[in-house]
């Protein structure tokens, strides 16, 4: 079991702090192409990017938002942007210009840090009124040059310091508003039940614009370890990586661990991990065997969890090959409730919706109170923590001896490669072409993604259409919603009520009850 660690929050900007009041500074801390940065280097560096963006953006609680690549910016914005008193936005690098125009538009964002590449995409109109653009180099270049040193905050831990986007099951991606206090405390949650230590090396392959990517970066500086950033092409690299770093920590979905064991891995890549964490997803009994196989010496920890509450539960590495298909219990900080229909605390086998209470239940969603309504409600009864909870609409189980089981999803999110997906948005793009009549997303099962993208349109389209309409939408999602098929119909069935009957499709595509 993991020690009990300290409840108390902190700014998050304080993360790059402890070093030095551990006696640590002198550590690698974040290992970059072309040089390393110890915990001293980063604190500096941190301080100056932050002194640079209180300067340009003067205004606190602004909008910072960066589409950028993974490397020295994008790693060191969750801090520096919260000491400067600003609201960090990160935008996933997957997504293109719609999406992008929504976040910035929706966000108000007061500064842009992207790629030369990604500024170019963007057409009039796509940025707030006032929105100044910076280049990820430029702006480096200029925050070293200016070195305004800022130093730590005293913020308010309740205070707002980050808006993640994430796409809900209907309409365009809500921003999760998290607080100092819930970035901090997630961070100290997962760096004491995976146990972190100072000489731990964490591979960062994960987009840094998901919670689960960015807190590769924040557990590991709070055990005053290391992190590699790496954008890879292919599995291999991710493996060659491994041995060139002896990396301790790897943190991965599904579908990528499956890309991972149909490669080979060498001892020297092999060997040195420690740790392998999953989420965005279930585990399979054969992939966890698979797992087991290459990284003997590695412990395995599935987990569960929603950008709403950053993460819920673990399972005990010593649980998982007894129960590999469990959710585990809470996570250090969390408490998890399984509510029946009535409202209350369901029995043993009993199925419920799963509710988060606690310190790591984010604020809401960004300017938008009906879904944060929606999602964000009064606690069961039975909680001890009381106040908001975050009802997750998953329908789950706990066993007797307290493990919790999965055992579906009442929404209609679709989740590919570790990407939660909103149906919604791509049948919205489909619509917008103004080719398709009618037009329904589902994720069917796939081994390797999780669920495919499968978009059943309605359209008297000729071939040429149909290839013109393909383009549109490779123009307008980006690759990881792009549909794996597209189904063409004469007619839509209907359920009773006239609506688009999506259970008929799904049953159609995957050949359930026929």
């Amino acid at each position: 079991m993991p020690a009990t660690p300290d409840p108390t929050p902190y700014p998050i900007d304080h993360l790059a702090e402890l070093a030095m009041a551990r006696g640590t500074g002198k550590a690698p801390a974040l290992v970059l192409r072309d040089e390393v940065l110890n915990h001293d280097a980063l604190r500096e560096r941190v301080g100056w990017l932050a002194g640079w963006l209180a300067r340009e953006v003067p205004q606190k609680g602004s909008r910072i938002a960066s589409w950028a690549a993974k490397g020295e910016l994008t790693c060191l914005l969750p801090l520096a942007a919260a000491r400067a008193g600003l609201v960090y936005v990160p935008i996933n690098p997957l997504l293109k210009r719609a999406q992008v125009k929504h976040i910035l538009d929706d966000s108000g964002a007061a500064m842009l840090i992207a790629t030369p590449s990604r500024l170019k995409s963007l057409e009039n109109g796509d940025l707030p009124t006032g929105c100044a653009t910076f280049e990820e180099q430029a702006a480096l270049d200029m925050a070293h040059e200016a070195a305004l040193d800022l130093g730590p905050s005293q913020v308010d831990t309740d205070d707002l310091c980050a808006i993640l986007y994430t796409s809900g099951s209907t309409g365009r991606p809500k921003g999760v508003m998290l607080s100092h206090a819930n970035l901090w405390l997630g961070a100290v949650s997962v760096a004491t039940y995976l146990g972190m230590a100072a000489d731990d090396v964490t591979l960062a392959v994960l987009p840094l614009s998901f919670d689960y990517g960015q807190n590769q970066l924040l557990s590991t500086w709070y055990a005053g370890g290391s992190v590699v950033p790496l954008d890879f092409l292919f599995p291999k690299d991710v493996a060659k990586a491994c041995a060139k770093y002896s990396v301790t920590t790897l943190a991965a979905v599904p579908p990528l661990w499956v890309q991972l064991t149909e490669i080979d891995w060498p001892n020297d890549a092999s060997a040195p991990l420690r740790r392998l964490t999953n989420s965005g997803g279930a585990l399979t009994i054969d992939l966890v065997s698979d797992l087991r196989a290459i990284f003997a010496g590695a412990d395995l920890y599935p987990m569960y969890g929603l950008t709403e509450a950053f993460r819920s539960t673990y399972l005990d590495p010593s649980l998982v090959d007894k129960h590999p298909t469990s959710m585990g219990t809470a996570i250090p900080f969390a408490e998890i409730l399984v509510v029946d229909d009535n409202g209350d605390v369901a029995g043993p086998d009993e199925e419920g919706e799963l509710v988060h209470c606690g310190p790591l239940v984010a604020q809401g969603y960004w300017q938008d109170p009906d879904r944060t309504a929606e999602r964000f409600k009064p606690a069961p009864s039975a909680s001890i923590h009381g106040g908001l909870a975050v009802w997750s609409g998953d329908r789950v189980k706990r066993a007797a001896n307290g493990l919790i089981y999965f055992v579906g999803r009442r929404d209609a999110m679709i989740k590919s490669a570790g990407n939660r997906i909103s149906p919604q948005e791509i049948e919205d793009a489909a619509i917008a072409t103004d080719l398709a009549a009618e037009a329904v997303a589902l994720g069917i099962p796939d081994e390797r993604l999780g669920h495919a993208v499968h978009l059943v349109v309605r359209g008297t389209m000729d071939e040429a259409e149909q290839t013109r309409f393909s383009k549109l939408l490779l123009k307008e999602l980006p690759n990881f919603m792009q549909p794996q098929a597209i189904h063409w119909r004469e007619a839509m069935p209907l359920n009773p009520n006239g609506k688009i009957d999506r259970t008929a499709l799904y049953r159609e595509l995957t050949g359930e009850g026929v």
